[in-house]
């Protein structure tokens, strides 16, 4: 008796009628029907998944069994891999726009101008007011970073991967992305130490040239009591206003990069953290706030430089340096963000108290007006971003939200610190780093497409190999693929930290013990 009767219903054999490939590569009977593409045929009457004397014969690598289903691709998908695949001309198209409608229409000029140039300009005392005219300004950098961070890695970042001896194209592209990070954050955190703006002079310097008032020489400088004095002081250096807007524009468009491209696993973290910078940046600024802002930046940076510069050197091979980069890393980590960062919210909730006076104030700093107490209704609290002069309140309310806010990036902090402590004891211990964060990312479909294409178009399945199993029309599945979709074009997420949620993963992204593999 035949345990499979149905296998022989309506079947051929390669032998008995060749089978012939058409240019789509689906399989074409005789009869001139397409049944479906040789990676999609599948032996289902192999008894209890025992593989049949041919196929061990001539399938020595067992075939990639697929991890998922492929979804549907949605219009949103759609659009956002052709934005990550033209990034860099869509940046020069807006920008040339932009550049074309400022030349060739005077009229609009007065609107046109907000995109290039600093808004509500005080000629009394040269300094500026903040508003809502500000957000063209910040709208242009976002578009301005989108298009430099592409060609910058694309052209720039990539060839000196390459020239520096890294040959898989995976790790060129996180070497790039980690350059960028680190160019950003260096320049950044060098001008953000750059506080408003004085007439300091340096030795050995022409006393024509007019250089900066550091952060260090700041009135703030390991004074905390100076964060809270004078508020609200509605004006602001060119400088600080410039920093502070653009400041704003990067981390707007770390937001839109992390959901464009390609989701890595710590989408979460990140997209939490980049939400959590921009909503402090954007109060901050409103509320006048902006030296607390510049130091906590500031804290903020010099980590984004020492983390790309381990992972760097590890793609580099120099496994020595990487060690003490990244034993730096640790040290800054914990001294600026779980030391000097809790003083600033120490201060925050115990000093500001005794100098800010509860309240709300209203008109310009030369003929400021208060305090008053706040108003019933809530819109108040949005008349610091409308009206440069409008009313601006200060009470324990608005505190506690800022502290609320401060204190869940700190946990968020703190839940990464934790995971670095973990990874540094494993390292120390002997642990490898193996970067399975970079083969995750890796689309499994694709690994599956390279297999089946090496199976079946190697030596192993030519054109000439007999075809003698016999397949039942049941048997076979009428299914083709559609290619999957990836969501990257001259690097991933750049993002300040980047750590992940897994323990393991994270000993690949900053482990230096172990070249990349």
């Amino acid at each position: 008796m035949d345990p499979h009767p149905s296998a022989k219903l309506g079947t051929e054999t390669r032998e008995d009628k060749p089978q012939t490939v058409d240019s789509n590569g689906f399989l074409k009977p005789s009869n001139g029907h397409t049944i479906g593409s040789i990676a999609d045929v599948r032996m289902e009457h192999l008894n209890d998944g025992q593989e049949s004397a041919w196929h061990k014969q001539s399938h020595p690598y067992k075939i990639p069994k697929r991890k998922g289903k492929r979804k549907t691709e949605s219009l949103l998908a759609v659009f956002c891999q052709w934005i990550v695949d033209h990034q860099i001309g869509v940046a020069v198209n807006l920008l040339m726009l932009l550049a074309l409608t400022h030349m060739c229409f005077p009229r609009a000029r007065r609107h046109t101008r907000k995109f290039f140039q600093l808004s509500y300009f005080n000629p009394s005392s040269g300094k500026y007011t903040l508003g809502w005219d500000d957000l063209p300004l910040v709208f242009y950098w976002i578009i301005v970073f989108t298009g430099l961070r592409a060609t910058v890695m694309d052209y720039v970042l990539v060839p000196l991967a390459q020239l520096a001896g890294i040959e898989k194209k995976k790790e060129k592209v996180r070497f790039a992305e980690q350059a960028w990070i680190f160019l950003y954050s260096s320049a950044f955190w060098s001008l953000g130490m750059v506080h408003y703006t004085h007439s300091f002079q340096l030795a050995q310097v022409t006393k024509s040239m007019v250089s900066q008032y550091l952060l260090y020489n700041s009135e703030q400088w390991f004074n905390l009591h100076r964060l809270w004095t004078d508020w609200p002081n509605r004006e602001m250096k060119g400088l600080a206003k410039w920093y502070y807007l653009v400041q704003f524009a990067f981390w707007l468009q770390q937001i839109m990069v992390v959901n464009i491209e390609e989701r890595r696993k710590d989408y979460a973290q990140m997209f939490i953290h980049h939400i959590f910078t921009s909503a402090l940046i954007f109060t901050s600024y409103g509320y006048h706030q902006t030296k607390v802002g510049n130091t906590i930046l500031c804290l903020m940076d010099v980590v984004d430089i020492l983390l790309p510069l381990a992972k760097m050197l590890k793609y580099l091979q120099f496994r020595l340096v990487c060690d003490i980069v990244f034993g730096m890393f640790m040290i800054v980590w914990f001294v600026t963000r779980h030391v000097f960062y809790n003083l600033v919210l120490w201060s925050l909730h115990t000093q500001s108290p005794d100098i800010i006076k509860d309240g709300c104030y209203w008109g310009p700093t030369d003929d400021l007006h208060g305090p008053i107490d706040p108003p019933d209704q809530f819109d108040h609290l949005l008349q610091p971003f409308l009206d440069p002069v409008g009313l601006v309140c200060w009470g324990p309310n608005i505190k506690w939200s800022f502290m609320v806010a401060l204190l869940g990036l700190q946990v968020i902090l703190l839940l990464w610190f934790v995971m670095i402590i973990r990874v540094a004891v494993k390292v120390i211990k002997g642990g490898q780093a193996e970067d399975s964060r970079s083969d995750d990312e890796e689309s499994s479909e694709d690994e599956i497409e390279n297999e089946l294409h090496k199976h079946y178009t190697g030596n192993q399945f030519s054109e000439s190999t007999p075809f003698g199993e016999e397949v039942g029309a049941e048997a076979i599945t009428y299914r083709r693929t559609s290619p999957p979709r990836k969501f990257r074009k001259g690097g991933g997420a750049a993002s300040g930290v980047t750590i992940p949620s897994d323990s393991k993963e994270l000993l690949g992204r900053i482990g230096c013990e172990k070249g990349a593999s």
